[in-house]
């Protein structure tokens, strides 16, 4: 995910075309969907406590974050990667 360009948080599509750039590279780089799913719960960490939500679905993202517990936060990680998978 380029966290250097906020502009790319800030447009619905734009966010979930690139985790679906970031999770294609790392199925072509062989990594397993566990560390997939790994990676975007820690990236789900990252952006709850950092960034400010630009839009409203990710307003709605960042309260179910919030509201969960680590298994839902999981839950949630798996669902959002498998919702950007090509």
């Amino acid at each position: 995910m380029d966290l250097e360009n906020v502009k790319t948080l800030s447009d619905w599509d734009k966010w979930k075309a690139t985790l679906g750039k970031a999770v294609n590279a790392g199925e072509r780089i062989g990594m397993s969907e566990s560390t997939i799913d790994g990676i975007a719960t820690k990236v789900g960490d990252f952006l709850s406590a950092n960034v400010d939500p630009e839009n409203r679905e990710q307003r709605v993202l960042q309260e179910l974050w919030r509201s969960g517990d680590d298994t839902d936060r999981k839950t949630l990680a798996k669902m959002l990667v498998n919702m950007v998978q090509k």
